[in-house]
């Protein structure tokens, strides 16, 4: 976190809430011209937008006022909020996904060629 945000957080922040990953919400205690408090978030850990499960990237937004609780409704098709894991040793690789040094033998797509 730098220097600017936590001041901002610990002079003019209220704490809101923290989420299940550890993040932490904050809202400005005076009112802005527009009539809204400024919301923001300091990361637990790296800091990475896709790690904002949807119910506070909601609230963030203005989308909601009301606070994400373990009442918030959820669906049973519904899979649980996971961060963008692109560039990590979990990112998802298709099952013909070519090891470092294998050789392709086999390929599901024909490459364009411009007559």
């Amino acid at each position: 976190m730098n220097l600017t945000t936590r001041l901002l957080t610990k002079f003019s922040g209220q704490f809101i809430g923290q989420d299940v990953y550890g993040n932490k919400y904050y809202q400005d205690k005076r009112v802005r011209d527009n009539g809204k408090h400024r919301r923001w978030i300091v990361y637990q850990g790296d800091v990475e937008a896709s790690k904002v499960p949807p119910q506070w990237h909601a609230w963030l937004h203005y989308v909601v006022d009301t606070l994400p609780t373990a009442k918030t409704v959820s669906y049973s098709w519904e899979k649980p909020h996971q961060r963008n894991l692109t560039g990590t040793k979990f990112a998802y690789k298709p099952s013909n996904w070519a090891k470092k040094g294998a050789v392709v033998t086999q390929h599901d797509y024909e490459a364009w060629q411009p007559e």
